[in-house]
């Protein structure tokens, strides 16, 4: 049996009867749990609670939803205008899923939730369409193969499964490490793919701190169990950042690995990363201030910002450091009466004299109680 037969069966399996050695111990939120069906808690295998990334009026895909434990936490978090779309490949979960829909849509006031059939390295190709297409188009020769190919191309470009630039946020529990090898950058950019611009990426997965050996890699049972064929952490981190996502961090890591195997840690991790605005560059004599602690950092875009000093940025810059998920680490000021735009992205290293921006209003990032975090 190959490793995604495996995943496949075993999975299955899981949505049948309970599989406790398929998930790591989570803290859930208990008030979104009192909302769902016991049999969709008791069947679900994860090992992180992406759900608290999500914000309302979201658009959220959750990548190998499974039972749709999940889908079904964030549909109370994205309130009446929000929507969620789970995508899984596993019939047998689809269904549990799918069987408490109208009971969860009662629940909810609405319906908000919604369950997809399609592979998550392959977001554009529609299964159940396809499927389809196969019962009325048998493959029979190489005619038929060449006329398959042309209509999945066709379905991908003009009716995708997940169109280009349509959600907030892209979450997962647990599966990125259940997709082979060789697709798991196709992976990445097909989340890159389907996010908004300024989308958020919120991947709670397993990861290893040594890479994986091909022995263990073969090994279908440790592959099905989310083990061998998890990321090596740097990896993970650096995967996202070459598909062009910014501020790529870990912001949970557990210390204590869930499994040790031949010496190797297998620990779970929540990723999260920023889809770059597409918006042009334009100077209109915004300044940030980074407060340090270290004496400079420097952003996936090549700006180095030394501690205390009045940098000069693009308007689309200031947005994404005083609004984004680096927003605690820098104080944004707008000048009192804002210049001409002019479109120019500034250079590494490029100072804003303070005699710029006198009388400006200065952004600091607000704590939870609402109060300037300063």
């Amino acid at each position: 049996m190959n490793v995604q037969s495996a995943v496949l069966e075993r999975y299955s399996e899981g949505a049948k009867d309970v599989q406790p050695s398929l998930c790591c111990p989570v803290n859930y939120d208990s008030s979104l749990l009192a909302l769902l069906p016991q049999e969709i808690i008791d069947k679900d295998y994860g090992c992180g609670d992406p759900s608290r990334y999500v914000r309302t009026g979201d658009v959220v895909l959750d990548l190998g939803s499974g039972g749709g434990k999940v889908c079904y936490m964030a549909a109370q978090l994205v309130g009446e205008h929000g929507r969620v779309i789970g995508v899984d490949m596993n019939e047998d979960m689809l269904a549990l899923a799918r069987k408490y829909q109208d009971e969860m849509t009662q629940k909810l006031g609405g319906a908000r939730v919604e369950f997809r059939k399609g592979h998550i390295q392959d977001l554009a190709l529609d299964v159940d369409a396809l499927e389809n297409f196969l019962a009325q188009h048998p493959v029979r020769n190489t005619q038929d193969l060449a006329r398959l190919e042309a209509w999945k191309n066709e379905q991908r470009q003009h009716s995708p499964l997940i169109a280009d630039n349509s959600v907030d946020l892209v979450i997962s529990n647990c599966v990125l490490n259940l997709v082979g090898d060789a697709e798991k950058q196709q992976l990445v950019r097909e989340i890159f793919r389907v996010l908004k611009p300024g989308g958020r990426v919120a991947i709670s997965d397993i990861i290893s701190d040594e890479a994986v050996p091909q022995h263990l890699k073969d090994d279908p049972d440790l592959w099905s169990g989310c083990l061998s064929g998890a990321f090596q952490e740097r990896e993970f981190l650096s995967t996202f950042a070459a598909a062009g996502f910014l501020a790529v961090s870990y912001d949970k890591w557990d210390a204590a690995p869930w499994q040790v195997i031949e010496d190797i840690e297998f620990r779970s991790a929540t990723l999260t990363a920023t889809k770059r605005s597409d918006a042009a560059c334009f100077d209109v004599g915004h300044a940030v201030i980074y407060r340090g602690p270290y004496a400079f950092i420097r952003d996936d875009e090549g700006h180095d910002f030394p501690r205390g000093e009045r940098m000069a940025v693009c308007e689309r810059t200031f947005k994404f450091l005083t609004e984004g998920p680096l927003k605690n680490d820098f104080i944004g000021i707008t000048p009192a009466t804002l210049q001409e735009p002019v479109p120019w992205c500034a250079p590494s290293g490029t100072r804003r004299d303070a005699a710029e921006t006198k009388g400006a209003a200065h952004y600091a990032a607000c704590c939870d109680d609402g109060a300037a975090c300063c």
